[in-house]
C-alpha cells in the first residue's frame, strides 16, 4: 500500500465533515497532533444543521446504517458510542408506497418480513426474500475486507480468492438481472434496488455488488439519533476536541501551500499560514484539486444524479406514515432514463418523505412536525436548468401537490417553513457537478478505478470523503475517515 512519505507528526485535516472527523480520530488515536479547519460554524459538512423558527432539519443524509463504523472511530480514541449518541432502532425502517395503493413495510427482522412480503406479495415472493438475504449478506462479507475497508492502488490489489468467488456469485452482472432472479413481482424489485440511484446508477446499469446497499438499509438496520444525523457529527467532533484534536470553526482554506513535491501546510482566507506534515482534504475531491492545489489536468467523471430537497415545518401531521416513506411513481426505467440518460425532470417523481419529528420531537415546536422531502434530479453536468430563475419555487410546488395528490391531504396549507434546496445549492456549497452524491459508481470509476485518496504528485496529501475511495453514503464516508489515516499511519511512524 503507498503511503504518506516524510514526517507525519502535524496533520492538517480541512473539513469537518463526517469523513474528515474520522479521520481526524483514527489519527488522534495513532498520537499525531491533529488541527481540524471548518470554514462553517458547526460540524458536519454535508450532514450539517438547518434551524428555522424552531424546526431543525439534517442538511444532509437521513438514513442512517451500520452506527458500528461510528463505534469504531469513537473507539479510536478509547471512547464509547452510548456515551455520545442515543440511537433508535427504526421499525419499519421504510414503508413503501406503490402507483396500485398497496404498501410494504420494510423490516429489518428478516422473519417478520418475509411475513410481510408474503401477506403483501404472496409466498413465492417471501421464499425469493429470504435467499436474497443470504446472497447480499454473502456479498457483503465477500466485498468488506478486500474491496471496501481496504485501500486498493491499482487494478491487481482485486486479485484475491474473494474476488474469484464474487464472480463465481453474479456480482459482475447487472443488478436488476439479479435482483430479478430472487423477485417476481415489481413491488419487491423496486424496493430492494431502488438504492442503485445512490451510486448514480439505473438498477438496469448498475452491477449487482451494489446490492449490498440494499443489504445495509434493508436487512442491516436502520436508526436514527436523537438530535438528528447532525448529532453524529456533534458526538465525533465532541470526542476528538476530548483528546486533543484542535477544531477552528469559521476559518475557511483557501490553498495549500507546497515546495517541491510536498505541501507544507495550507493558507486561510485571512492569510494565516497554518504548517502541517500532512494535509488531509475534506472537500469534495475535483472542488479541492481545482480550487485548492496547483493546477493539474483533472480527470474527467461523470457523476450521480443530484436533488432537490424541501425542508419542511408543519402544522399537519399524518399518523399512516413511517419515518422514512418511498413514494414510487408509476415508471420505473422510465424514470431513470429521464434523470440519468436524458437529464429530463421527473415526469412522475419517486420520491423519500422523512417525518423525523415522529421519532424525535424536539426537532420542532410543540405540536408540530418537520418533513424531508428528497427528488432525484439531473446533476448541473447532464441538466443544465436554471435553478435560479424561478425554477425553484416552480419545482418545490409541483412536489407539493405530488405529495397531496399522494394522501398527504393539505400539505400545502400545513407548511409554516419551506426552504428548497437545488443543485445550484450544491454547487455553491463546493459540489461538483450540482450533486452531494459525487462522481457515479461505474465500473471505472469505483475501486481503484476511482479517483485515489492519496495525490499522485505531493507525497503528504490526502484525500476523505465520498468522491474518493470506497465511495457515497455514510458508511463509505466514514470507512473512507479510516482509509486515509491508514495512508498515513501505516508508513514512517
Amino acid at each position: 500500500m503507498r503511503t504518506v512519505n516524510g514526517r507525519t507528526d502535524r496533520v492538517v485535516v480541512v473539513g469537518a465533515g463526517l469523513g474528515g472527523l474520522a479521520c481526524a480520530l483514527h489519527l488522534a488515536g495513532s498520537g499525531r497532533q491533529v488541527t481540524v479547519l471548518e470554514r462553517e460554524p458547526v460540524p458536519g459538512g454535508r450532514a450539517g444543521r438547518l434551524s428555522v423558527d424552531g424546526y431543525e432539519f439534517d442538511t444532509g443524509p437521513t438514513v442512517l446504517t451500520m452506527p458500528d463504523l461510528i463505534a469504531e472511530a469513537l473507539g479510536a480514541v478509547g471512547e464509547e458510542l452510548d456515551d455520545w449518541l442515543d440511537l433508535t432502532p427504526l421499525d419499519p425502517a421504510y414503508r413503501a408506497y406503490y402507483p396500485d395503493g398497496s404498501t410494504l413495510d420494510v423490516i429489518t427482522d428478516t422473519t417478520r418480513m418475509a411475513v410481510e412480503i408474503a401477506k403483501v406479495c404472496g409466498p413465492r415472493e417471501a421464499d425469493g426474500y429470504l435467499r436474497f438475504v443470504d446472497y447480499a449478506r454473502d456479498l457483503w462479507r465477500l466485498e468488506r475486507a478486500d474491496f471496501i475497508e481496504r485501500n486498493l492502488d491499482a487494478p491487481t490489489d482485486l486479485l484475491t480468492g474473494n474476488l474469484l468467488k464474487l464472480l463465481a456469485n453474479g456480482a459482475f452482472r447487472r443488478l436488476q438481472t439479479k435482483i430479478n432472479q430472487f423477485f417476481r413481482d415489481p413491488r419487491t424489485q423496486r424496493i430492494f434496488s431502488f438504492q442503485a440511484m445512490y451510486a448514480g446508477l439505473a438498477p438496469h446499469d448498475a452491477l449487482a455488488i451494489y446490492a449490498v446497499i440494499a443489504y445495509l438499509d434493508s436487512v442491516a438496520g436502520v436508526y436514527f439519533p436523537r438530535g438528528g444525523v447532525h448529532a453524529v457529527s456533534r458526538a465525533m467532533a465532541g470526542a476528538a476536541e476530548k483528546h486533543g484534536v484542535q477544531i477552528r470553526y469559521g476559518t475557511t482554506v483557501t490553498r495549500v501551500e507546497t515546495a517541491g513535491d510536498r505541501a507544507t501546510g495550507v493558507r486561510t482566507a485571512e492569510g494565516e499560514f497554518v504548517p502541517a506534515d500532512v494535509v488531509v482534504l475534506n472537500p469534495d475531491l475535483p472542488v479541492a484539486y481545482r480550487d485548492l492545489l496547483p493546477p493539474a489536468r483533472p480527470r474527467r467523471l461523470t457523476y450521480s444524479p443530484s436533488c432537490v430537497v424541501l425542508h419542511v415545518g408543519s402544522t399537519r401531521g399524518y399518523g399512516k406514515i413511517a419515518h422514512h416513506n418511498i413514494h414510487f411513481g408509476r415508471s420505473w426505467r422510465g424514470t431513470f432514463d429521464e434523470v440519468i440518460r436524458r437529464g429530463d425532470l421527473m415526469s412522475d417523481p419517486s420520491l423519500l418523505v422523512t417525518n423525523p419529528s415522529r421519532t424525535d420531537p424536539s426537532v420542532a415546536p410543540a405540536g408540530r412536525h418537520t418533513y424531508y422531502v428528497l427528488a432525484p434530479v439531473p446533476n448541473l453536468d447532464r441538466g443544465p436548468y436554471d435553478w435560479r430563475g424561478g425554477l425553484a419555487d416552480r419545482y418545490a410546488g409541483r412536489l407539493v401537490e405530488t405529495l397531496e395528490e399522494r394522501g398527504y391531504v393539505g400539505f400545502a396549507d400545513g407548511i409554516e417553513v419551506l426552504r428548497t434546496i437545488t443543485p445550484a445549492e450544491w454547487a455553491e456549497q463546493g459540489m461538483a457537478a450540482g450533486t452531494p452524491f459525487a462522481s457515479a459508481h461505474s465500473l471505472f470509476q469505483t475501486g481503484p478505478f476511482r479517483p485515489s485518496n492519496l495525490h499522485r504528485g505531493l507525497g503528504n496529501v490526502v484525500f476523505v470523503g465520498s468522491g474518493t475511495q470506497p465511495g457515497v453514503g455514510v458508511p463509505m464516508v466514514l470507512i473512507s475517515g479510516k482509509l486515509a489515516a491508514a495512508r498515513v499511519t501505516e508508513g514512517r511512524r
